[in-house]
């Protein structure tokens, strides 16, 4: 029978394992992808996305579900703890803008394109960027 540590240990290193699986995918998705969004396109956006974001996640007409969807995509930007830590170049902040592509691709799918319209704060430009993003074509419509 495994001690204690030995099983701790066995642990640890598969958590290891699975992080940097996680770092090489999304630097290869990093590495592949880079005319999906720039940084400092997106760095651009991050104001007018969180309240965006916060604004549809007060919308009472905006499913439970996708509120839901909202309030954790905020809680996990707001947290600093990342899944992969922001000092790494490129990769570092590649993480955030999945997770936020797919939060907004959900979001898109059950409350379509007029539902972000409404509620983004900024720019014509910021907002086809943002429906960019989340996987639309132009800006205007879905897939």
């Amino acid at each position: 029978m495994l001690e204690w540590w030995q099983t701790i240990l066995t642990s640890l290193g598969g958590i290891a394992a699975l992080y940097a699986v996680l770092l090489v995918l999304l630097w290869v998705y990093a590495r592949n992808h880079p005319q999906t969004l720039g940084m400092k396109d997106a760095l651009r956006l991050v104001p007018d996305l969180l309240r965006m974001i916060k604004s549809l996640a007060a919308d009472k007409s905006v499913s439970p579900v996708v509120r839901v969807e909202l309030v954790l995509l905020l809680v996990y930007l707001l947290l600093p703890i990342d899944v992969v830590p922001d000092f790494f170049p490129v990769i570092g902040y590649a993480d955030d803008v999945i997770v936020v592509a797919v939060v907004l691709r959900s979001v898109l799918r059950r409350t379509g394109p007029d539902a972000l319209a409404k509620h983004w704060p900024g720019s014509t430009e910021g907002l086809q960027l943002v429906m960019k993003l989340a996987g639309t074509g132009t800006g205007t419509g879905t897939r």
